[in-house]
């Protein structure tokens, strides 16, 4: 039992407390105007009262005699209809079982994809090899971040304090812009047709912080959220910033998204549906055609959330969006075309890879209300054949209190031509 879920701990007391503190003066009709999807966010990042799992798809209960799976025929796990599909057993991996959601057609969840040993190689790459330059992340535009790799120098024992943009002479606010609240932003839809006016769209650079102060790499990992994959993603416009050229893509993060592509039978995700939405693009051709070019890892500390939002950027909106899920596990809400769409409650544990693809689910509305805290698996602690442990301790102490999300998808359609005259990082 979690603690904040036990009437006696002082975990669950503070947060009764808190409860009591910011309802006091709460009208009573207040969740009446929240939608669905809102409503199942708050539900779900309550602290208190703990929310109630027992709706929640976690197929690492998902048993079913062995008739049904290989019927092909749905089945329920904790209220959410399922169905397994046929792996290509040539490029499957892990322990080789994919499931559909019929509810949000073209989600495919494909339960300990990532070896124990891959999840913990992949760990090191997102933090010791690709947060760094040239690579964004968010706190480029704050901190002059060092050479070697925020992570590199956490592990230093001499690393200077990290200097912050804004005390650099000569900066202004009229170079950058003014600075002030973030401002929401809900663009529209990328698509062949509107793709060379989002091209050439404005795109300023993000605003340094005047109120930052100098710190020490330490304590800047553990504000680290998000660092960019592939083509750069401009957060202020929500649209791809192609001027700056195309990133790498890590071969092991392609690969592995290719092989899980590789791994599904398409035929029966898509083989009833309709041709509405797809446009010139095509899953029956996806086995050859998937090329990962653009995508995030995000690190998520126990905390943290992240809201309701809709993938509008890429201008194919069909092709997979491949998301790995490593460490802490997460509950992952999707829903529809609106918020109004009451939204499936999925949890994703560490080795899980989620697949979004087709139009009706790549352009669903989907989020991750809460991080499960206590649920780092055992692999991450023990020391695995030929590796050092020494060398991965740092990692498992910081992934104790971490999930990181490594997410990729394709930019553009098979065969469409962008124009574009930029070299690539």
């Amino acid at each position: 039992m979690h603690t904040d879920s036990d009437p006696s701990s002082a975990a669950y007391k503070k947060a009764r407390r808190q409860y009591l503190k910011t309802t006091k003066n709460r009208t009573n009709d207040l969740d009446a105007e929240w939608t669905p999807f809102r409503a199942a966010e708050k539900r779900y990042k309550a602290r208190f009262p703990p929310p109630d799992l027992s709706h929640v798809l976690d197929l690492t209960s998902a048993t079913c005699d062995a008739e049904t799976l290989a019927s092909g025929q749905s089945f329920y796990c904790n209220g959410v209809e399922i169905k397994r599909l046929d792996t290509n057993e040539s490029t499957s991996c892990g322990i080789g079982k994919a499931f559909v959601v019929p509810r949000v057609p073209g989600l495919v969840i494909l339960p300990s994809f990532v070896s124990p040993q891959d999840q913990r190689r992949l760990v090191r790459w997102a933090l010791r090899d690709h947060a760094r330059h040239p690579n964004e992340t968010n706190l480029d535009a704050h901190y002059i971040l060092p050479d070697e790799g925020l992570w590199n120098a956490h592990l230093s024992s001499d690393a200077p304090l990290v200097r912050t943009r804004a005390c650099i002479p000569g900066l202004s606010n009229t170079e950058y812009g003014n600075s002030g609240p973030r401002q929401l932003v809900s663009n529209t839809p990328a698509d062949p047709a509107n793709f060379q006016s989002m091209l050439h769209s404005p795109k300023p650079p993000p605003v340094p912080s005047p109120t930052v102060s100098p710190a020490s790499p330490t304590a800047l990992i553990s504000k680290l959220r998000w660092a960019n994959i592939g083509w750069s993603y401009h957060w202020g416009s929500k649209q791809y910033d192609f001027t700056k050229g195309k990133g790498h893509v890590d071969n092991e993060v392609g690969a592995i998204c290719k092989r899980a592509v590789s791994s599904v039978n398409w035929d029966e995700v898509f083989g009833q549906t309709g041709e509405e939405g797809w446009g010139d693009e095509h899953w029956r051709s996806w086995h050859e055609t998937y090329e990962p070019d653009a995508g995030i890892v995000n690190y998520y500390q126990i905390k943290d959330t992240l809201m309701a939002h809709v993938d509008r950027s890429e201008v194919c909106a069909t092709s997979p969006l491949v998301s790995i899920s490593l460490g802490n596990a997460a509950i992952f809400l999707i829903g529809g075309l609106t918020r109004d769409v009451e939204p499936t409650a999925i949890i994703l544990r560490s080795g899980d890879v989620v697949i979004m693809s087709g139009p009706a689910c790549r352009r669903a509305y989907h989020g991750v209300p809460r991080i499960l805290e206590d649920t780092l698996p055992e692999h991450f602690s023990l020391k695995l054949d030929g590796e050092a442990f020494s060398s991965w301790k740092p990692f498992e102490l910081y992934m104790r209190t971490t999930r990181i999300n490594i997410n990729v998808r394709q930019v553009f359609p098979k065969g469409f031509n962008p124009g574009l005259q930029v070299e690539s990082l």
